[in-house]
């Protein structure tokens, strides 16, 4: 049993001040208990404001090249324990092994990589006229990271911010935190001051509330649930404080008629399915000519069903449990409702699959037929489910794939890679991919609408940590 039941604060690892208690750690594939994190207090999370703040105008002023290097040492010394990073994380949340090594562990520490990179050429000033304008640290942050992408996410934060001269306080979710704990391990092996990372762990109502409310604390960096991000910003706005959220998604997968049908369902039922559908980029919603839905219910009907599920540990396993007891009975009440509001279900359903009596499993379930005001098209659902929604005209498809109150992510397919690119235009999303296309390093990742405010990834993430200074000369 591993227990971590202290907390980082200013360069040490130290036990809460107040009476705390020890939450559990269960394995997903298992149901069992496989650690248990310390929940602290706000007098805790008020030790580690203290700690950053009295740490943030020393580590602002050190040279940009050695803020870079550090980040390039923490690169290093998280690939260094990459294993037991995805081992770990694929306890936690379900993701299969071979996966979670590639995405779980390996591109985190790309990252820290990624932020030195930006942060060695970014140009903190540039003159204007006859004034100077000046890009400095935001100050200290708070980041609050959820379950699904745990490193992955607190990556995406803390990097960039170390980066631009801040000083972070970091609050892993408590259904996936053990990385967070290897993340404070290697930044202290590699020597980074005391004071400009701390990590408190507990829960959101608790902790999270605690950061984002504190007078101290100048930026909230939130990744999760919109309706946490809302808590949030309420929170923060009683001190004006700054505020970038990267909420949830209900991305569509547009398929216009003349597209290469195989690929573009492949394609999309990889995308859905990713981490059993627990990725706020997950393209839930499959948008089909109605003239082609039967033929591409069939064939997600075929792929679905040769999906392997099983213990993520099994090299064969392909699609892993979900991260918690309460997130499978989530997806499996989305599942109940969406035949109760007559979408046809095609393959999957709310019955635990055959063969797996332990782990939060469910079936890779696939709805045809579906309407876009039915609730498994309009709610994040965040488990294997894929919604395939027919539509008339390529007008109606850009009017159900902007018909969400989301706009995180996204795809269109079509014989013809101009007239796709039109049409990805007018999706009103923060990414869109574009007959299959790649993400390239250092791209900006966030949403419109209720899918967040603000940018991660590359220069864009780093500028979020900056505010801007006229000197008038």
């Amino acid at each position: 049993m591993l227990v971590r039941d202290k907390i980082y604060i200013d360069g040490a690892w130290v036990p809460p001040i107040a009476q705390s208690s020890l939450l559990d750690v269960t394995d997903s594939g298992s149901e069992e208990v496989i650690a248990r994190v310390v929940a602290v207090s706000a007098e805790d999370v008020d030790r580690a404001v203290t700690a950053a703040r009295r740490a943030q105008e020393p580590w602002a002023a050190r040279p940009v090249q050695e803020r870079a290097d550090l980040l390039d040492r923490l690169q290093a010394g998280l690939l260094q324990r990459a294993d037991e990073i995805a081992r770990l994380i694929s306890a936690e949340v379900g993701m299969p092994l071979r996966q979670s090594q590639q995405i779980q562990a390996a591109y985190p520490a790309m990252i820290a990589g990624i932020a030195a990179a930006e942060a060695r050429r970014f140009a903190f000033e540039e003159q204007v006229g006859n004034s100077l304008v000046v890009r400095e640290p935001v100050g200290v942050v708070g980041c609050i990271t959820p379950w699904n992408y745990p490193l992955l996410q607190a990556m995406q934060k803390v990097a960039p911010a170390l980066a631009g001269g801040c000083t972070v306080v970091l609050k892993p979710s408590e259904v996936a935190p053990l990385s967070a704990f290897i993340l404070a391990e290697v930044i202290d092996a590699v020597g980074f001051p005391k004071g400009v990372f701390n990590l408190v762990s507990g829960d959101g109502p608790t902790v999270g509330e605690a950061i984002a409310a504190h007078p101290q604390v100048d930026m909230v960096s939130f990744t999760g649930s919109t309706r946490a991000g809302k808590r949030v910003s309420e929170l923060a706005a009683r001190t004006i404080k700054r505020v970038a959220l990267e909420l949830g998604g209900k991305s569509v997968n547009l398929i216009l008629p003349d597209a290469d049908l195989e690929q573009a369902v492949s394609a999309g039922l990889r995308n859905c399915f990713l981490n059993s559908g627990q990725t706020c980029i997950a393209q839930t919603r499959m948008l089909v000519q109605r003239a082609q839905h039967d033929r591409v219910v069939q064939l997600v009907k075929q792929k679905a069903e040769a999906l392997r599920v099983g213990d993520p540990r099994d090299e064969a396993t392909q699609l892993g449990p979900l991260s918690s007891a309460a997130q499978r009975e989530r997806v499996r009440g989305y599942i109940r409702k969406g035949v109760e509001e007559g979408a046809t279900l095609v393959t999957g359903g709310a019955e635990a699959p055959e063969g797996l009596p332990a782990g939060y499993f469910v079936k890779p379930t696939v709805f045809a037929d579906v309407k876009n005001e039915m609730t498994i098209a309009q709610d994040e659902i965040f488990g294997p489910v894929l919604s395939i929604l027919p539509y008339d005209t390529e007008e109606d498809a850009v009017r159900i794939a902007n018909d969400s109150i989301y706009g995180l992510s996204g795809a269109v397919w079509a014989g013809d890679a101009e007239h796709a690119k039109a049409v990805a235009r007018r999706l009103r999303t923060g990414q869109v991919s574009v007959n299959g296309g790649r993400g390239d390093r250092g791209l900006p990742f966030g949403g419109y609408k209720q899918s967040g405010i603000g940018r991660e990834g590359g220069k864009y993430g780093l500028e979020e940590f900056l505010e801007l200074k006229a000197m008038q000369l």
